[in-house]
This record gives C-alpha cells, sequence and structure tokens, in this order.
C-alpha cells in the first residue's frame, strides 16, 4: 500500500531528515539512500523496517545538515573553498553577468563546514529512533488510506448484491415467456401441444438458464470479501483471489444469459468487479 512519511529531529550537532516512501509490491522490497558516512547503519535499519513490514517497495531517505556554529567556522574545508573560488572565476569569466557567490552561499556548501566525516556515533541511536517514529507515522498513513479503500470497496459490494438480487426474479419470467412461445410455436407448426413435449422442453430451457448456484457462489464470495475487509491485516492477497472468483461466476452468468436486462446487468457486473480488483492491488 502506498505511504509516506517525513520526520525531522534537531540535534546539537545538525538537523536530521528521514522519509520513507512506500508503494505496492507482491513482496518487501527495501532501498536506502543514505550518505556515506551512515552507511553502516543500514543493517540495523534494514532489520526494524523488516520487522515492522510485509510487503511493499519501501524507500528510506535520510539527511543530515550540520549545523553553523562557531565551533564549525574554525574548520572551513580550505581545499573546497580554493575549488569552489576557481570554479567561480571560471563561470563568471564565461558568463560576466553572472551572480558571483556570497559568504553565505559558501557557507551552505555541501561540506564546506565541519569535518569531513558526518559525527555517526552520535547520529546512530537518534536515526534509529527517527526511523522508528517514521514507520508509526507510515503505519498511520496506510491504514488511513486503507480505511478510504475499505469504504470504495465495500460501496461497490452493496451494489453487486443489488445488481444479483435484479436478476433472481427474471429466470421465473424467462421461463413462463418461453412456454407461451413454445406453446405459440407449436401451434403454428400444427404440432400437438402435448404437455409432456412442453414439460421437457422447459425442464431443458430452464437447466440452461438456471443461475442459481452461480448466484449463491456469487453471494457466499461477498459475503467472505466482507469478512476480509473486517479483520484488516494483510489481506491483498486474499482479496486477489476472491476477485478472481466473482469475475468467474459473472462469467457463467453471462454466458447463461438469454436475456437483454441479465445481459447488461453481468456487464456492469464485471466491471464493478474490475474496478474492485484494481483498487485491491493498492492494498498491502
Amino acid at each position: 500500500m502506498t505511504g509516506y512519511a517525513v520526520v525531522t529531529r534537531e540535534l546539537p550537532q545538525g538537523s536530521l531528515n528521514l522519509e520513507l516512501r512506500s508503494l505496492n509490491n507482491r513482496y518487501l522490497d527495501i532501498q536506502f539512500r543514505l550518505p556515506d558516512e551512515l552507511r553502516m547503519l543500514e543493517g540495523s535499519m534494514r532489520e526494524l523496517l523488516v520487522a515492522r513490514l510485509n510487503r511493499g517497495k519501501i524507500e528510506c531517505r535520510v539527511n543530515f545538515l550540520p549545523s553553523v556554529s562557531t565551533e564549525n567556522l574554525q574548520h572551513i574545508n580550505s581545499d573546497l573553498l580554493h575549488k569552489l573560488l576557481k570554479l567561480n572565476q571560471v563561470v563568471r569569466a564565461t558568463l560576466p553577468d553572472a551572480g558571483s557567490l556570497d559568504v553565505a552561499d559558501v557557507l551552505r556548501w555541501p561540506g564546506m563546514l565541519g569535518s569531513a566525516a558526518l559525527p555517526v556515533a552520535d547520529l546512530s541511536g537518534p536515526c534509529m529512533e527517527l526511523l522508528g517514529t517514521g514507520l508509526d507515522e507510515l503505519a498511520a498513513a496506510r491504514a488511513r488510506e486503507g480505511e478510504k479503500l475499505k469504504l470504495i470497496l465495500l460501496e461497490r459490494l452493496a451494489r453487486i448484491r443489488r445488481l444479483a438480487a435484479e436478476a433472481v426474479p427474471r429466470i421465473p419470467v424467462l421461463i413462463a415467456a418461453f412456454q407461451e412461445k413454445l406453446k405459440a410455436r407449436l401451434c403454428e407448426a400444427m404440432i400437438s401441444c402435448d404437455d409432456d413435449r412442453i414439460r421437457q422442453e422447459l425442464t431443458l430451457f430452464a437447466s440452461k438458464i438456471d443461475v442459481d448456484e452461480e448466484l449463491s457462489r456469487l453471494q457466499t464470495h461477498l459475503d467472505e470479501v466482507e469478512r476480509v475487509l473486517s479483520k484488516g491485516g494483510a489481506i491483498g492477497k486474499r482479496l486477489d483471489f476472491l476477485m478472481q472468483e466473482l469475475n468467474r461466476e459473472a462469467n457463467t452468468i453471462g454466458s447463461k444469459s438469454v436475456d437483454a436486462e441479465v445481459s447488461k446487468m453481468c456487464v456492469e457486473l464485471k466491471v464493478l468487479i474490475e474496478q474492485m480488483r484494481e483498487q485491491v492491488q493498492n492494498l498491502e
């Protein structure tokens, strides 16, 4: 399920920022975007993510912005400063109208202030705590989206039930119409309207268009979808299987249809099921 969380913590050494992005995926796929100095934390962070998440394509991004202090100002990266000044001269020579770097630009330049390495020992604990907080926010975001998807699915379930209910009373009407049509044809053909013959034809016709079993299974699958939705948790795979079963029953009902209204109902039924299947793909 998709989700996003961003958390920040201000530390004496600077500002620590962590972002978590989650996209739907059949398996758990974790990708890190960490400063080289914090790569040593990747193993511990991965363990925490695996413990808290089951599925999804997860991107974890961490950034650290050192604070500008008197102590940091005493450790300006001289090599980087000289390189920056030379680049500034080259650009000004090529583009005379280009603005020159001011002091604030130079001080904000990545790697200009402080030591070359991040204070890993001081950041490891806060970074893991920040990841835990980010996971809490990500879970809350995914839960909110899950509730919205649940309401959409339940609304479509209700529409499917209404469509199925409309098909039930049409079957006896179709059989009665077929009986009258059959009698008329037999009489036009000067064939004796034998009750046994008509009864046999009606029985055969009724068996061909009988969808009681399919409608019953359809209702059972709908009940199971509601039960799974109310249960919650990692339900994507189960719901995807149920969507396949619903679609199978809808196809069978459509193949047995000899009535324009029932055929129209089946088309609407399959559209709703396909919409539900697309929504289910966004669930964990």
